[in-house]
């Protein structure tokens, strides 16, 4: 099943994607569904926090010559990066080099603290795509990542949350411009998904609606106002967005 959040009418609803169409929350039979060309699509959830993981990939660490880590590398980023498909990536002023990363993200069902690996599973809602937008010579420049990562529309995510994947061998690609950029596999993971719950929610706790992202393969690099970024995962579909100043 797709989940879906979707302005019709000027109104914010949810709902699932049927093929072209959308039912509603809360209809009752096909009758009541909308036209997916009859909508603008949202950013499928508004988590309170987008929980990302900077090196889960063992080809992105081959890339940068680094060691695997013994433990998950997390960091934070705020709501106010999220947006939809098809809005736009603004383009910082204080940036001199912005980058795409291509990320798996997972989406959390309910309240969850301590969770065990074996458990993992039954709180995941769904899987959906995201880009961990960053500027990549202000991450350089800083001790720590909060200004490189949290920059708003840093996080694209979408197109929707597909509730029925296995994420455990899938590709993940990037496209700039139409043109293949990253293109690997979640079977690269360092880090499965399930011990990315237990590990960051014996930390923090994780309420319905946010957000893990997996990480990133290898290849990342930067765009430029009037660039287009595709995120494809297999076994979800496409997140496309424009870069402008």
């Amino acid at each position: 099943m797709k989940l879906v959040r979707f302005l019709h009418k000027n109104v914010v609803c949810s709902g699932a994607l049927e093929g072209e169409a959308i039912l509603p929350e809360g209809a009752k039979d096909a009758s009541e569904n909308i036209p997916l060309q009859d909508v603008k699509l949202l950013a499928p959830v508004k988590p309170s926090k987008v929980v990302l993981v900077g090196l889960n990939y063992l080809d992105h660490a081959k890339e940068l010559g680094m060691e695997i880590p013994e433990e998950p590398i997390i960091f934070i980023k705020p709501p106010t990066t999220v947006i939809g498909p098809g809005e736009d990536i603004i383009y910082p002023a204080s940036s001199s080099r912005v980058d795409y990363e291509a990320e798996l993200a997972v989406v959390i069902k309910d309240e969850i603290r301590n969770i065990k690996q074996a458990e993992a599973e039954e709180h995941i809602l769904g899987y959906t795509c995201l880009n961990d937008v960053t500027a990549r010579d202000l991450q350089k420049k800083d001790v720590q990542w909060a200004r490189a990562k949290s920059f708003d529309t840093f996080s694209p995510v979408g197109p929707w949350i597909e509730t029925e994947l296995d994420p455990a061998d899938i590709a993940v690609r990037s496209f700039l411009n139409d043109e293949l950029r990253q293109d690997s596999r979640t079977s690269e993971f360092i880090f499965s998904i399930s011990y990315l719950i237990e590990f960051i929610s014996g930390v923090m706790t994780m309420y319905p609606g946010d957000i893990i992202s997996t990480g990133t393969p290898h290849n990342v690099g930067p765009m430029n106002p009037g660039d287009k970024i595709t995120i494809e995962i297999e076994g979800i579909g496409l997140l496309t967005n424009s870069i402008v100043l």
